[in-house]
């Protein structure tokens, strides 16, 4: 089957039904932004895609190609990290909206000297954007959305059969609008706070002018910083109204990539 023959028979070629069954989900984890991030091992993520591989070689009729090794089969694999890829890519920009708000507002807030790791790439990143991951991540699996993720993912088998994995461009220009929406969505979660620390900065500026013996700095790094936290309080329930809708809208998103 995979000219290859350990002996096994039957076995083996279950083992590498598996193995390729477990490419295309590998690829999707690793792409991720929740199971592919820089804190979770390895080890974790081989035995979640062996788990989810599984039960998709119990539910479904997939089969390896006959010949794994081969031109076809590697063109095969190679459609199999596509479909994976795309499917946590997805899902990955829906995770970076909130990061380029908190960019902005900390920007302003004067607050982007405070970097911390972010354990979803492992670069550094504001403190202000770990706060905004945090509320994303929560919310995200309190709606269940991972669970809607995952089912995409064991039904994308039967939208993209191995050998027919090819997106087309009506697909890839799904994913190019999405990211363009997610780029509205950062700047519709940092537009509230934005617009009250150029108030702030307005002000600040206008008596640094009026009594030149105030100092800017002294006067206006921690006002902005005491109206930045007030507007980020006020503005919590926006905040929580938009991710829910970022979360949906891509599982959404998702879901018309997966549409034939």
């Amino acid at each position: 089957m995979i000219n290859m023959d350990f002996g096994f028979g039957s076995l083996e070629a279950e083992f590498w039904r598996l193995l390729f069954v477990m490419t295309r989900i590998g690829a999707a984890l690793v792409a991720a932004p929740l199971f592919g991030a820089a804190s979770v091992p390895a080890q974790v993520r081989v035995i979640g895609a062996g788990a989810i591989a599984v039960m998709v070689c119990a539910w479904t009729g997939v089969q390896a190609p006959p010949a794994l090794f081969s031109l076809a089969g590697l063109l095969s694999v190679a459609g199999e990290v596509l479909v994976g890829l795309s499917l946590g890519f997805v899902l990955q920009l829906s995770f970076a909206a909130p990061v380029m708000a908190a960019e902005v507002i900390g920007g302003g807030m004067g607050m982007n000297m405070a970097v911390a790791v972010d354990p979803s790439s492992g670069t550094q990143s504001p403190a202000l954007g770990q706060y905004f991951m945090v509320v994303l991540t929560l919310i995200f699996l309190a709606l269940g959305a991972h669970l809607q993720w995952f089912s995409l993912l064991i039904e994308s088998y039967r939208v993209f059969p191995p050998g027919h994995t090819w997106l087309g461009p009506e697909r890839f220009a799904l994913i190019a609008s999405f990211a363009s929406q997610m780029f509205v969505t950062a700047a519709t979660i940092a537009l509230p706070v934005t617009l009250v620390l150029f108030t702030v900065q307005m002000i600040t500026g206008v008596l640094s002018r009026s009594a030149p013996s105030l100092n800017l700095f002294s006067l206006g790094l921690p006002a902005g910083l005491l109206a930045g936290i007030a507007a980020l309080m006020l503005s919590t329930p926006v905040l929580t109204d938009l991710v829910m809708r970022l979360s949906a809208d891509a599982i959404s998103a998702s879901a018309e990539v997966m549409k034939k």
